[in-house]
């Protein structure tokens, strides 16, 4: 079964309580989104495997460590997914981006994919899912699906807040994936929005209603 990680760092849960306050404007919350990512992004690669390297300071040669041969992809489901995507190559420069579009039927709640582009070797590399709100679970495991059907197997989903709903439906669904969340909220409202989670995210990203 898939690993649940909540990550109550202070500075995380600080910056977290601003992005929920309706009063937060998309300057700030895109900026504290991004903070927020980078944060999470240390614990989220907090097992990657080390090896030893010699190496030559200004003083002297020393065997140092170095992240051994495990590439990274950052794969956001758009376009919320995309407010997580910086503050994660601030920490891993090098890692790829690929892009999963799916928006919500308003009526049925229901994913609807319109675009998916990744990186042609996606399935030799460690992939973040990024998509800050777990809500029903709908589009987090339709992306997982169609990573999986690219030969990904090392997959984790890293959300801001999700609901027990989306949480139980990935795990169901996907045991292989661990979720990373800054905060699990208290349930789904008859709108398929998160209570009392922080709105709707694209909109507060991009300042669209």
């Amino acid at each position: 079964m898939s690993q649940l990680h909540v990550i109550n760092h202070p500075m995380v849960q600080h910056k977290l309580t601003i992005m929920r306050n309706k009063e937060t404007g998309s300057k700030d919350f895109r900026e504290l989104l991004k903070e927020i990512a980078l944060l999470m992004g240390y614990e989220l690669t907090r097992d990657l495997p080390l090896e030893d390297i010699e190496i030559e300071t200004p003083i002297c040669k020393t065997v140092a460590k170095r992240i051994s041969g495990r590439k990274l992809a950052i794969v956001p489901i758009l376009r919320a997914g995309m407010g997580m995507v910086e503050g994660l190559l601030t920490l891993v420069p090098v890692a790829k981006v690929g892009h999963i579009g799916l928006y919500r039927d308003e009526e049925t709640h229901n994913p609807v994919v319109y675009f998916c582009k990744l990186p042609e070797d996606i399935n030799d590399r460690l992939v973040i899912v990024t998509d800050p709100m777990l809500a029903t679970g709908g589009s987090a495991c339709d992306a997982l699906s169609m990573l999986n059907e690219r030969g990904c197997n090392n997959i984790r989903l890293m959300c801001l807040v999700g609901a027990p709903e989306g949480i139980e439906r990935v795990r169901r669904e996907h045991p292989d994936v661990d979720i990373y969340l800054a905060a699990v909220d208290d349930h789904l409202n008859e709108a398929a929005y998160i209570v009392p989670g922080l709105g709707d995210a694209g909109d507060r990203i991009f300042g669209t209603k």
